[in-house]
């Protein structure tokens, strides 16, 4: 072959296999950087994480679908602003009241109920406010507004916190009037709230979940549980497209779908600690 001939023959080569590792790049960074294998962000209650509930389901999700999703664990207020800001792809909370303002805004397209557990009134077994154990929230609040005996509240704006605040008000009491001797927002989560609860013997509300995974009681009991009032309902809930077309829907819609799957719902009925159930699945098809 004339050294010409050979030359140009070694530049088209080196040409046409720079174009191809190229290509093969492009290619491999798309598939990787895809929505489809983006990790998703899970905007999510506390009580989920704390629970274990979320760390539980990460490994059968991506084992389905081969994608990870990663969680920013907030109180449900916080989780909301959060998702207005466009900081999460899918939204998990438990405040039904705000999820339905948060659709009517146009902040979300769709919400999947999910799955329920209960709220329980918990309190030093000493009983300083010489509560009645039994089913009657309204009136184990009364009774703490009237005499002895410091409940602590979350006061995070908080699924829990809400749902507290509304109990206030059922009871007819203005929790703003309160003495700081009996009530005492400490503006934390679940966990933190009730190892304040502990130290301070108090009393507190505090979703049953993080009850019963909680491992640092000390003299702590229930008091009051089963009260039709005291139900706590959680929701998934996709992010609008054209507002937020930065985040990753395809990722999100396929998360939120596989919660409210019959796999997704198993998994989660399957979710025990010291063999009990924290959470119920209710999603309806």
């Amino acid at each position: 072959m004339p050294t010409f001939s050979r030359f140009a023959y070694i530049i088209a080569f080196s040409l046409s296999l720079v174009v191809s590792l190229f290509s093969f790049a492009n290619t491999s960074s798309n598939n990787q950087g895809g929505s489809e294998q983006k990790p998703v962000t899970l905007l999510s209650t506390t009580s989920t994480e704390n629970s274990g509930l979320l760390a539980y389901l990460r490994p059968l999700f991506k084992d389905a679908h081969g994608i990870d999703f990663h969680v920013l664990a907030m109180g449900t207020g916080q989780a909301i602003r959060a998702a207005k800001n466009g900081d999460g792809d899918l939204l998990l909370v438990h405040d039904k009241p705000s999820e339905l303002t948060f659709m009517e805004q146009g902040y979300g397209t769709e919400r999947l109920e999910l799955m329920y557990n209960d709220f329980i009134l918990v309190g030093p077994k000493n009983n300083p406010a010489g509560l009645r154990p039994g089913r009657d929230v309204i009136t184990a609040f009364k009774t703490l507004s009237a005499k002895t005996g410091l409940f602590v509240s979350r006061g995070d704006n908080s699924g829990t916190h809400k749902a507290e605040l509304r109990l206030w008000d059922q009871a007819g009491v203005k929790h703003e009037t309160l003495a700081k001797a009996t009530y005492r927002e400490v503006g934390a989560g679940m966990g933190r709230t009730l190892n304040i609860a502990a130290s301070l013997n108090a009393y507190t509300l505090v979703d049953r979940g993080t009850w019963l995974s909680f491992k640092n009681r000390q003299n702590l009991k229930i008091f009051v549980e089963g009260d039709s009032r005291l139900f706590n309902q959680y929701s998934v809930i996709t992010l609008d497209q054209k507002r937020y077309p930065h985040l990753n829907h395809p990722g999100a819609k396929l998360l939120a779908q596989w919660l409210a799957s019959q796999a997704g719902q198993e998994a989660i009925a399957d979710f025990t600690v010291n063999q009990q159930a924290l959470f119920f699945p209710n999603h309806k098809n």
